[in-house]
């Protein structure tokens, strides 16, 4: 590649970032590193009535919070700015100009009550949707009138009547459409803003972008775009169209149906980092059958080659395990600064809680699950004696409420209250008894978490508890297997 490689994330700012959102900034991020190129950040908010207030603001804290740092943009300036659309309105009425001058573009009048009309009529007559043109035929003079008595006006595209317009789509090759199906699409709105179409072309000439990446959804407006760069005589960028991100076969993923944000992700104890690898998966593959990859090696890696036809589905347990694998990987002290905040209003008591996060971060997937994880710690809950029965420990009601009064005097007698003394008495005791080590320590984990699964095994359960919290349970286990059998 001779021209240094220029990509850019064009947001426009009406909501939150969605998955496909963050995939398309995250590889047009990529490909600029991949070769040493220039990543921009443009906010393209020329379409003010879906303009909500917050939304630019949270593009730059998710791009920062992903780690996708931008080269040039609204917030650190660059050769190419403004880097607002909004700020650009005079370079855009300039281009449509010209256009005009070329005779590639015209001034309509026509008001929107016979644009309604004509749709109507052509709706009626099962015709192509399209503007007639009316307003092509106005002459120079009766044109330099109606703008000499500020009737509202639109400049409109004048496509080809006939012939094909092609172009080639590194995903999907080379597409071709018919003119004749093309309708003039407007460029200047009658706000004097431009249409999001045409600024994107013009933004994308001006700041040199050389490789574009959108949705495959916009596979049939391309055709309008180059239209427009040969009417200027622009050389076209790569376009790299990529699949949607479904939520099953059927379904595109959709906000309005629940379906989460990069922020609702994070929120619900998602680490960024397996996150922005999970959707970096979305629809791209590196060959082999790795899967784990931080930032800095998809930077190295990425080829948009790799990239696939197919809709890519946003598969929850895949994140899942992938966060999963994060979290194990993660050092102990940063799981337990990051696992802290599930602990507050969940644990009042005075615990060993760097020895609590150790025992989670192997067993957790998603920090969120913290909470429903622990939280037999403040307060035993209730449990059916079912849950002493457990066929491969080998334990029954009948035979646990034995275990257990055995061990309580046991355990009463443990002055120095840790875990390799726990583990010497407990196993002592079950060699005593003659019983499997399970028979002795299933029974203590259920009468003392009151739950099947648990952060850790007896011993640990029990250290972490604390002496006196572990007897009053092994009591209370003992009472509730006594009054049921």
């Amino acid at each position: 590649m001779a021209a240094e490689v220029r990509t850019r994330y064009a947001p426009s700012p009406t909501g939150y970032m969605h998955i496909g959102n963050l995939r398309t900034a995250l590889y047009e991020y990529l490909i600029a590193r991949k070769y040493n190129g220039k990543f921009i950040l443009r906010i393209e908010d020329t379409d003010q009535q879906r303009y909500v207030e917050g939304a630019e603001e949270a593009v730059f804290k998710t791009l920062k919070m992903a780690g996708i740092r931008h080269d040039e943009g609204p917030d650190i300036g660059g050769p190419y700015g403004p880097y607002v659309q909004s700020q650009r309105r005079h370079i855009y009425i300039e281009y449509a100009r010209k256009l005009v001058e070329s005779g590639n573009a015209y001034y309509c009048f026509c008001a929107p009550e016979r644009l309604a009309e004509l749709k109507r009529e052509q709706e009626a007559k099962e015709l192509p949707i399209k503007y007639d043109r009316r307003c092509l035929s106005l002459s120079k003079s009766e044109i330099e009138k109606k703008l000499a008595d500020n009737v509202p006006y639109v400049i409109r595209q004048k496509m080809p009547d006939t012939g094909t317009t092609c172009f080639e789509d590194v995903v999907y090759g080379t597409i071709t459409v018919d003119n004749s199906i093309l309708e003039d699409q407007i460029l200047i709105k009658s706000d004097g803003l431009p249409t999001y179409n045409f600024a994107n072309v013009v933004d994308d000439h001006l700041m040199k972008i050389t490789h574009v990446v959108r949705g495959s959804e916009y596979l049939s407006s391309t055709p309008k775009y180059n239209l427009l760069y040969k009417a200027f005589g622009w050389e076209i960028p790569t376009y790299i169209h990529v699949p949607p991100v479904m939520k099953n076969a059927t379904e595109k993923l959709s906000k309005r149906k629940g379906d989460p944000s990069f922020e609702d992700l994070v929120e619900e104890g998602y680490l960024v980092e397996a996150i922005v690898n999970f959707v970096a998966l979305l629809g791209w593959s590196p060959g082999g059958d790795r899967e784990i990859y931080s930032l800095k090696e998809l930077e190295q890696i990425f080829d948009i080659k790799g990239i696939n036809k197919a809709p890519a589905i946003f598969d929850m347990n895949k994140l899942k395990w992938m966060n999963g694998e994060y979290i194990r990987k993660m050092p102990p002290k940063e799981f337990h600064q990051m696992a802290k905040p599930y602990y507050r209003g969940v644990i009042s008591r005075d615990i060993d809680l760097e020895k609590l996060s150790g025992l989670l971060q192997v067993r957790t997937e998603v920090l969120s699950e913290i909470p429903a994880k622990i939280d037999f710690i403040e307060n035993l809950p209730e449990y059916d004696i079912s849950l002493y029965e457990h066929k491969k420990m080998k334990t029954t009601p009948e035979g646990s409420l034995a275990s257990l009064r055995e061990m309580l005097p046991v355990l009463e007698g443990v002055s120095d209250w840790n875990e390799e003394v726990l583990k010497d008495v407990l196993l002592q005791l079950a060699r005593k008894l003659g019983v499997k080590n399970g028979q002795i320590l299933w029974p203590l984990r259920t009468a003392i978490t009151g739950k099947e699964v648990t952060p850790g095994g007896a011993i640990e359960m029990a250290y972490i508890l604390g002496k006196d919290e572990t007897l009053r349970r092994v009591k209370i286990g003992i009472e509730k297997l006594s009054s049921s059998l």
